[in-house]
């Protein structure tokens, strides 16, 4: 704390609402422009015609619907998950068609997606690709969205029927 906010707490609270609203991407309205949204609203009360706009000045300007999306998004804290939601909803977009149909996003957890192919042949591959496709995730959502790609090999089934096994045995070789 700085010896002004110490002595005025009342201004260091101000002066933190303040940052808060920036970062949420709100817009601080000087005291000019307050003056003249509250002549127009007094002209209206009064029953004459008011001024005329000037674009951007009055708030009340169309918006793009990706403009007022992203600040929700952002205000509310939504990031993670739309970021989660992005992955998950564009795979095939992101890392094309081929590798869709045979690798499938099991989760994404704390930038890290964990990935089951359906043979390990596609698993191998999808390894040696996975910095390739860090790219390409960096480049569609964003830097740091997605850091590490977990891939996992097909779900095999079970060898052991009964309650005693004997290690070691079993298929020599995955499926796939």
């Amino acid at each position: 704390m700085t010896p002004e906010e110490e002595i005025d707490p009342a201004k260091a609270l101000l002066n933190r609402m303040r940052k808060l609203a920036e970062e949420r991407g709100e817009v601080r309205i000087d005291a000019a422009r307050m003056a003249r949204v509250q002549q127009r609203k007094s002209a209206r009360n009064a029953g004459t015609k008011p001024a005329p706009s000037v674009p951007g000045t009055a708030g009340r300007d169309p918006r793009a619907i990706g403009e007022v999306i992203g600040r929700l998004s952002k205000s509310r804290g939504w990031g993670t998950q739309v970021a989660v939601g992005s992955v998950l909803g564009r795979w095939s977009e992101i890392v094309g068609e081929e590798i869709a149909a045979h690798c499938k996003p099991e989760s994404f957890e704390d930038t890290v997606v964990v990935v089951r192919c359906d043979s390990t042949s596609w698993a191998t591959q999808l390894r040696l690709l996975s910095h390739e496709l860090l790219k390409r995730f960096d480049a569609e959502l964003g830097t740091g969205i997605v850091t590490v790609i977990r891939v996992l090999g097909p779900n095999a089934p079970s060898w052991r029927h009964g309650r005693r096994s004997v290690t070691g045995r079993g298929p020599r070789d995955t499926y796939g």
